[in-house]
């Protein structure tokens, strides 16, 4: 906002015309106070017989603008604080009282900057429209909850709720249920189907079945027995892949190893981990090969005759069987 600062420099500085400022002050002036501020100080600058030239060269104020005061045409002068020095630097021209008269230009003109008023309590006279609206709004609300419950109840349909017959009751009090069928299991509840090796035969699974016991027996972690040349194959437990008449060479685990066969593609025809005393029976098949964990836990049989045990993790079965 910007200050009131009133006088200015150039309302002290009377450059020219210093005779007829002391002969404009001899006589005392009142201002009148029937007219308006600009009206007065021009009544009152005739009657010291002055004109705006006279004005103009004693407080050097330009001649538009003190035209511009005397009508009270406050747009078209300057800002504020300029004004208010033009006022003063007038009435001292005319030997008044400067400050009374910036006193009554600030009354007949007063700032629209200060004129804020403090807050006044809240007027409360059109609260009953402010009801009327939150009360038209409610019934809008339960309205449409209303008929959406309506539009749902009719679109089910009407519910038939028909007793059911009572059975009649038994000799000791207590009445009847008949149970129907049980429901089958469902899909998520059944047991998935026992996973099948690939390259095994049913008459291989129904002889690993037979030696499953024995393989559980055989524990792992257990020390392999002593190796004997050239004695016969003696199934200890499971034996897996090809039926004895088509096999060409027999793995026998002497202690747990992990086993996987694959054929001459590369793919995997058979995978186990071998308990000691299962066994592979490997097809006649040239490039068969063995990858085994530990080489000396799996005890080779040519011909159903043993030929010590494997040498290498990655063996060819029919390189052995030549």
């Amino acid at each position: 906002m910007p200050l009131d600062t009133g006088d200015l420099a150039f309302e002290t500085k009377l450059l020219h015309g210093a005779d007829d400022l002391a002969s404009a002050r001899s006589a005392p002036l009142v201002l009148d106070s029937d007219l308006g501020l600009g009206e007065a100080l021009a009544a009152a600058r005739r009657s010291r017989g002055l004109r705006v030239e006279d004005i103009t060269r004693i407080t050097r104020i330009r001649g538009p603008y003190v035209a511009a005061i005397e009508a009270f045409d406050l747009a078209a002068l300057p800002s504020r604080p300029f004004v208010i020095g033009f006022i003063r630097a007038y009435g001292r021209a005319l030997g008044l009282d400067a400050e009374s008269v910036v006193a009554r230009f600030r009354a007949e003109a007063p700032d629209p900057q200060a004129c804020l008023q403090a807050p006044v309590k809240v007027d409360h006279q059109n609260s009953w429209a402010s009801r009327l609206v939150v009360l038209a709004a409610s019934v809008i609300v339960v309205s449409v909850v209303g008929w959406n419950l309506w539009r749902h109840a009719h679109a089910e349909g009407p519910r038939s709720f028909a007793s059911a017959p009572l059975a009649p009751a038994s000799s000791n009090g207590l009445n009847s249920v008949t149970l129907g069928a049980p429901l089958p299991t469902p899909p998520e509840a059944s047991a998935p189907p026992a996973y099948q090796t690939p390259g095994l035969s049913p008459d291989t699974a129904a002889e690993a079945s037979q030696g499953a016991e024995a393989t559980e027996n055989s524990g792992k972690g257990t020390t392999p027995g002593p190796l004997t040349e050239g004695a016969r194959f003696q199934p200890q437990g499971a034996v897996y892949g090809a039926t004895s008449s088509g096999a060409g060479v027999i793995l026998q685990a002497r202690a747990p190893t992990a086993l996987i066969v694959r054929g001459p593609d590369g793919a995997v025809i058979f995978a186990r981990e071998m308990a000691k005393g299962e066994a592979y029976r490997a097809p006649a098949t040239v490039g068969v090969t063995a990858n085994v964990d530990s080489p000396s836990a799996m005890e080779v049989f040519v011909g159903g005759v043993a030929h010590g045990v494997l040498t290498d993790a990655r063996t060819s079965l029919a390189h052995i069987a030549d």
